[in-house]
């Protein structure tokens, strides 16, 4: 049976294993095309900060 110390190398070179397959085959992530997050889940952008709201 492994020890613990094998087991927690283990965890750790999976982890780091699929993080860099995830990496090497997933798209881009373009942070600018995505919505602000107060707009997240609302449907609709929004077109400027609170300060600019109606009121």
């Amino acid at each position: 049976m492994l020890g613990p110390a094998a087991r927690s190398w283990i965890f750790w070179l999976v982890l780091i294993a699929f993080v860099a397959w995830d990496f090497m085959h997933s798209a881009p992530v373009n942070v600018r095309l995505e919505p602000p997050i107060i707009a997240a889940g609302s449907g609709t952008p929004s077109q400027a900060g609170h300060c600019a709201m109606l009121k």
